[in-house]
């Protein structure tokens, strides 16, 4: 019997071979393609320190997705609404669509976003992807949930994401944000407090120990 083809993923830098990583919970299995695990600080560090880098960030395999799709399979989502954004390789919206969930998977990188949908088709779920950037956001729709992994590192878009989260979050929605304490991500969640969102967050350890990699899971909902 022939070996299967190797799976890779055509750019305009060239063909980028995929890797596989596999997540079970609750009896259920998950496999994710992905360009690379980033699971530790190290790992981080090695990956931003390339040459040259290896873009885009979003193909690689985040631990914060790896948390937020724990946290999501620890939760009762059938029938509802739900919006990932920065999707990457797409692990949370593909859990949450497994679970029931009706999802929106957004990226603005066309190739995170083939990679998102070779995922789906890999773990049988049926979910729309669509190309969507922040800076120039047109959903209207609202939704029981949004999501995100690993999306606030960068505070020059923090009040695009406020607009989102204030305009496309239904009035009992929830956020659900993982993020590894990063310095430039935690100053929007207190404005946010400060602003009248309850939040609270689960701590998941992602990797193996040592060096495994500390996660919030950030959930915020709007004040009664």
């Amino acid at each position: 019997m022939s070996a299967p083809p190797p799976r890779v993923l055509a750019t305009t830098a060239g063909d980028l071979p995929l890797d596989e990583y596999r997540l079970s919970l609750g009896g259920l299995t998950w496999t994710i393609l992905h360009t690379g695990a980033i699971l530790s600080q190290e790992d981080e560090e090695r990956f931003l320190a390339g040459a040259p880098p290896r873009l885009p960030y979003g193909l690689a395999l985040w631990p914060a997705a790896i948390a937020l799709a724990h946290e999501i399979a620890a939760r009762s989502l059938r029938g509802l609404r739900v919006l990932e954004l920065g999707a990457g390789t797409g692990l949370p919206g593909i859990v949450a669509a497994t679970l029931g969930a009706h999802v929106l998977q957004t990226d603005r990188n066309a190739a995170a976003l083939v990679v998102c949908r070779r995922n789906a088709e890999l773990n049988g779920v049926v979910l729309e992807q669509r190309a969507a950037d922040w800076t120039a956001w047109c959903e209207a729709d609202r939704y029981d949930f949004i999501v995100g992994a690993d999306i606030l590192y960068a505070d020059s878009v923090h009040p695009q994401l406020r607009q989102i989260f204030d305009n496309n979050l239904a009035p009992e929605g929830r956020l659900l944000l993982a993020d590894p304490f990063r310095a430039t991500s935690l100053p929007l969640l207190e404005a946010m407090a400060a602003d009248g969102w309850n939040v609270a967050f689960n701590k998941w350890t992602v990797g193996v120990v040592p060096p495994a990699r500390p996660i919030g899971v950030f959930e915020l909902t709007r004040r009664s």
